[in-house]
This record gives C-alpha cells, structure tokens and sequence, in this order.
C-alpha cells in the first residue's frame, strides 16, 4: 500500500512539472515570437464642405452672394489692371478694331476695386446674364443702354455714379477713359438700392476628379494675335499654372505686380461681324464650335457648347472638366481661327 501511495505521488508530482514545463515553454516561445504590427490604413481624404461652383476649388463658407461681370478696359494705357488675379474667370472678347475687352466674373474671391472699367457691348452682357451675374460696366451707346434698362441684364452704369466714391471712384494716376474703378463693397449696395437680388445659388461647372489624367499633346507656350495685338501663355511647370502676356509684357496686377495664373485656358473660335461705322461687332457666342483647352502643360482639340447658360469644352457631346483653379476665355475669329494659334514644346 505504501508502495501504490508513493507511486502516485511519483506519478502526481513529474505531471505537474510536465505541465509547468509547457507553460514555461510556452511563455518563452511568445516571447520570442515577434508581435503582429496592424498598419493603420490612412483615412480617405474628405470632401470639401463648400466648393465655389466656377473654379471648384474649396471655399471656407457656402457661397450666397450673387456673382458680379466686371466690363474691364484693356486698352494698352490701360493696362496692367486692378482685379483680375482675384476672378473665377476672365472672358476676353474684341470690341471695336483690334482692341478686346475684358469681362470679369467674381464670385469665390472678392477684390477691394476693379478696373479700369469701360462700356458695355451685348453680347458681353448677355453672357453675364446667362451666368446669372450683376453687370457692372461705365457708359454705352444709347441703344445699349436702352436695351440694358429694359431688362436684358441687371446692370450698374458707372456714368449714373462716376466719381462718386461708393460704387466707382476715378484715379489721378491715369487719364479718363482708363482711370475708372468700382468698389466692391459699393456693388451690392447699389444692386440692392436698384431692386436686384443679391444672392443666388449656381450649379457647379465640370471639373476634374482627383487623380483624373488630362489628355492632349505637350503644349508650353502658345501663341496667338488679335489683327496686331498678340497673346501668349506660357506653362510654369513649378506652379503647374499659364502665365499670360499682353504684346509681350506679363499681365499682372497694378498695385503689386502679382502674376495673374491661370488653370485653364479655352481659345474658341467663332463668327464676327462689324456691323456700323464705329467698328462695332456682333459676335456669336450661341452656336458653338471648334476651340482648344490648355490644362497642365497639355493641349486638347475640343468643341464648345453653351450648357445651361455657360461655355463649357465638350468631346462627343460631352463636358470635357475643368482644372479646379481660374480660366481665362479666349474667343477669337475664325479666320484664321484656332489653326492661327501657334504651340510649341519649348520656351524662349
């Protein structure tokens, strides 16, 4: 009996010393055994909250205050201008002879003032009302003004409020006609004193996605004339952006000399047609046509449609996206329409 007792004790004793062997062996070999490292995943980027419906690019608050068309003087002693770094986009269209004017759409990036400014001509105001803008321009012929206050767009005469430091102000460092500029501030109090909404909601145009490739061929510098006066972009690479030249000096701002820089540029081609005695023209902007689109170094061949109001490029009937950024608009005759534009790779 004492045998069988110390042989379970014998039996008892070498299980439990099996068992804390296992334990021990198991311990040594968690230890040596490296811990799984879970790589957090990055989280996705969020969707801006707001995002100004001309240039697509964030904005910091929902946009509600209705855009503003600017008429802007390009005349050469007009030039450089006040403004037209801040505009969501630039429409530059000729006017009488060989001289264009500018017209300005602010809607994402509101400047103090803007000019100088000159007069109105119909088919500027009448892309300004089909982006639903205030049309803010200084004098007109008799019958465009007539035309204007019977409603073909929601303007502001700077002749009814020359000089009178709310909504235009003249300058003494430039000779009448090119020394008028309206104040921004003074826009919307006018507006409002005429009867005019102030606030407006827009559909945003086509832009690109994130990640989305541009096609085209390499395009750097490009290079075009209206009759004597000459355009040019040039592609930064650094900044991704077009610098602009007006007859070979760099468009800038007055006050500072800060560059204008563009995302995009759209040169269209279409009719023109002189038809008084002072060289004014009825130009086409309904019926579309052939254009090209500068984006990122890359040109595309494309066609241009007026969508809901507004130009958009288009390829097989459908919107070709914007850089998120400014655009500049060029329209041209189309004789020698965009086969008169020269590109090339390389920069001088």
């Amino acid at each position: 009996m004492k045998k069988l007792s110390l042989l379970l004790i014998i039996v008892l004793c070498s299980l439990v010393a099996c068992s804390n062997n296992e334990e021990e062996a198991v311990k040594k070999q968690e230890q040596e055994e490296p811990e799984e490292i879970v790589e957090e995943k990055p989280a996705e980027p969020k969707e801006p909250e707001f995002v100004s419906p001309f240039t697509g690019l964030e904005a910091e608050e929902e946009l509600t205050d209705r855009a503003v068309a600017i008429m802007v003087n390009n005349h050469p002693k007009a030039r450089p201008q006040t403004g037209l770094s801040q505009a969501d986009i630039v429409f530059e269209i000729l006017a009488e002879g060989n001289i264009t004017r500018l017209m300005a759409l602010f809607h994402g990036d509101i400047p103090e003032r803007v000019g100088p400014v000159r007069s109105a001509r119909p088919y500027y105001f009448n892309l300004a009302n089909d982006y639903n803008a205030i049309y803010v321009y200084h004098g007109a012929a008799d019958f465009i003004e007539n035309m204007i206050k019977s409603g073909a767009v929601q303007g502001l005469n700077g002749m009814y409020y020359d000089n009178d430091k709310v909504l235009f102000e003249r300058s003494s460092d430039r000779n009448p006609p090119h020394n008028s500029y309206t104040l921004f501030d003074g826009i919307y109090q006018r507006a409002e004193e005429e009867g005019y909404a102030l606030e407006a909601e827009y559909q945003p145009m086509p832009f690109l996605e994130k990640d989305q490739a541009i096609e085209g061929e390499t395009a750097t510098d490009i290079r075009f004339n209206y009759g004597n006066y000459s355009v040019r972009y040039q592609y930064d690479e650094a900044s991704q952006k077009y610098l602009r030249y007006s007859d070979g000096v760099q468009t800038v701002e007055y006050a500072d000399s800060t560059p204008i820089e563009l995302d995009n540029v759209l040169i269209l081609e279409t009719a023109h047609q002189v038809i008084d005695d002072q060289g004014r023209r009825e130009i086409d902007l309904e019926s579309g046509g052939s254009a090209l689109l500068l984006q990122q170094g890359k040109v595309q061949n494309v066609q241009w449609e007026r969508i809901d109001g507004r130009i958009i490029p288009t390829k097989n009937g459908e919107p070709v996206p914007f850089v998120p950024g400014q655009t500049w608009v060029n329209v041209i005759p189309t004789s020698p329409g965009i086969d008169g534009v020269e590109l090339s790779s390389e920069t001088e």
